[in-house]
């Protein structure tokens, strides 16, 4: 089944009108015909299984089938910060952290990166970053498409990242994995979620100093990982456990109403 975004408007009570340029990829790359069955989110994260009713040459028209299907997000929002790594490295980082549920991906800028955009250069990496996370949320049936940030320094990144409830930064030079333990165990259902990745130098001891005080600094093994390794492994344990925690949750609830209902039975009421 096709992944497809709309704007609120687009939607109506009883259909959902696709327009361009998606229009071009149902109708000549897809080649869909009436009756095809799609999933569409909207951007307040609704989700729709629709079917294909009409197409012309500016416009799709979509019959809304099932309005209650099953979303895809996790319960808790994460912000990856993630240092500018060299190459194409960002777009795999990009990819893999829609797949894993990121909700928004801010590039920092700090001392030892080796990559320096000016403003013009990273203007234009900032739309190609964003193309590819809507591709990834596409791919992964995602129900919001994640936002690429404009760059940022590491000043401004750390002022973003305390806006959140749980504040994690990865160093490679951590010891011991209590205190990533510790820092997962914390999480709530609900809460905000920043992570924050060095670049291929590391971090520097000025930058690593401001974070200690302010964030919790954790490790992730005692190898060294490159920076797109490192984002990828955070998502990974973050989605695994924040999609088990909520899992647990869902048990407990059905648990009490089980037992609930027993207790209503043999009351008699």
């Amino acid at each position: 089944m096709y992944q497809f975004f709309v704007k609120e408007e687009q939607v109506g009570k009883d259909f959902i009108t696709i327009t361009r340029p998606d229009v071009n990829h149902i109708k000549n790359v897809l080649r869909m015909r009436p009756g095809e069955i799609v999933r569409v989110s909207s951007e307040g994260g609704q989700d729709y299984a629709c079917s294909v009713l009409e197409l012309t040459d500016t416009f799709v028209q979509l019959d809304i089938q099932d309005a209650g299907i099953a979303g895809t997000e996790l319960s808790n929002q994460i912000f990856l910060f993630q240092a500018l790594p060299k190459g194409d490295r960002m777009e795999t980082i990009i990819q893999k952290a829609v797949e894993l549920g990121v909700s928004e991906i801010v590039p920092v800028s700090m001392r030892y990166c080796v990559v320096k955009l000016d403003q013009h250069r990273a203007q234009a990496k900032v739309r190609r970053w964003q193309a590819v996370a809507e591709s990834a949320a596409k791919q992964s049936k995602r129900s919001r498409i994640p936002t690429v940030h404009p760059v940022m320094d590491f000043k401004e990144a750390i002022s973003h990242a305390m806006e959140c409830d749980c504040r994690l930064v990865p160093y490679e030079n951590e010891r011991g994995m209590q205190s990533a333990a510790e820092a997962f165990r914390a999480i709530r259902t609900g809460d905000r979620i920043s992570v924050m990745i060095g670049p291929e130098g590391g971090f520097s001891s000025e930058e690593i100093d401001a974070v200690r005080k302010k964030m919790q600094v954790l490790s992730l093994g005692r190898r060294i990982l490159r920076t797109d390794t490192a984002a990828i492994t955070m998502m990974s344990a973050l989605m695994l456990h924040l999609e088990t925690m909520e899992q647990m949750e869902q048990l407990k609830q059905m648990k009490s109403m089980e037992q609930s209902g027993q207790t209503d039975e043999a009351s008699g009421v």
